[in-house]
């Protein structure tokens, strides 16, 4: 009887363990903002950065569609014409790949995240769910089905005239470093490729990089209010290059003209900045340092 107990409870504990496992997240999947004009927002997004607006897209959080601009068939940025206010920030979400939202949703759960009751397939036909980061952030975790909207354009509207065609970073304004690591590095996974600031005794700037893959969440580290065009600069994405200043020529052709020329910033990578009409800055980088980085090492372990 003892044995069979042992038994029963020893595969109990098993069955247990598994149901809690994470489930891989292997990158960004997307990030959604906020514009006043779409019409504007096309011609910054499309024609200038060069991303096919592929279909249209819903979310809950937002009234009416959303235009969907295609970086590649697992990475978009959305856009929701519904800023209605200077002092409204810009970000909807961030989005995180998984193979399976359903068991991610339940390892959450066994964490102590606030998740949703269960997830069913979403407007747009995937499997997702969004939490709240420790800095009231919506992260959501998405995973492509068959028949999806997404899914049906697998390989198309992948527009020549992109300038990148992989979506590297997402960064979002973090006040607390510690309930930020809680959720990103202890719950999820997440580990450090880098961290730095201004000054080489201040981290301002913190990546950490997906457990399954090789894209990163940037905290922006700043416990002072931001004003609006502030928060469009700590709010933003990284798209990447092996030659920006290629980017640099092609978006000035395109009647663009960056507020800065390229530059190699304190990470020891080559940067340039965008901004579409309402400051959601889009940033350039080629991943592979040129310099030392300051303030400490870059344990970035992706191989170009």
């Amino acid at each position: 009887m003892l044995l069979k107990t042992f038994c029963w409870l020893t595969a109990a504990l098993a069955v247990a363990g598994q149901a809690a496992d994470r489930p891989r997240i292997t990158g960004i999947a997307n990030i959604a903002v906020k514009v006043d004009n779409l019409d504007e927002a096309r011609k910054f997004y499309s024609g200038v950065v060069g991303m096919a607006e592929a279909f249209q897209t819903k979310d809950a959080a937002v009234t009416g569609d959303l235009a969907c601009f295609k970086v590649n068939d697992h990475q978009y940025v959305e856009v929701s014409p519904t800023l209605k206010s200077e002092t409204e920030d810009r970000l909807i979400r961030i989005g995180f790949e998984t193979d399976d939202a359903r068991k991610l949703r339940d390892y959450l759960a066994s964490k102590g995240v606030q998740v949703p009751s269960n997830v069913d397939k979403d407007p747009n036909g995937n499997r997702s769910f969004v939490v709240k980061d420790p800095d009231g952030h919506s992260v959501q975790f998405v995973q492509y089905l068959p028949g999806s909207v997404h899914s049906r354009n697998f390989g198309k509207h992948l527009s020549d005239e992109r300038v990148s065609d992989h979506m590297i970073h997402a960064g979002v304004r973090v006040v607390d470093t510690a309930k930020a690591d809680a959720f990103y590095k202890d719950i999820l996974g997440f580990r450090l490729q880098w961290k730095g600031g201004r000054t080489d005794g201040h981290a301002e700037w913190i990546s950490m990089m997906v457990p399954d893959g090789y894209d990163w969440v940037e905290y922006m580290v700043t416990e002072t209010t931001p004003s609006p065009k502030q928060l469009g600069v700590l709010h933003h994405y990284c798209l990447g290059t092996l030659d920006v200043q290629k980017v640099y020529k092609t978006v000035v052709e395109r009647g663009y003209k960056p507020p800065s020329e390229p530059a190699i910033a304190r990470d020891g990578r080559w940067l340039l900045q965008l901004y579409d009409p309402n400051y959601t800055r889009t940033e350039m980088m080629i991943r592979k340092p040129v310099q030392t980085p300051c303030c400490s090492p870059n344990l970035d372990d992706f191989k170009e």
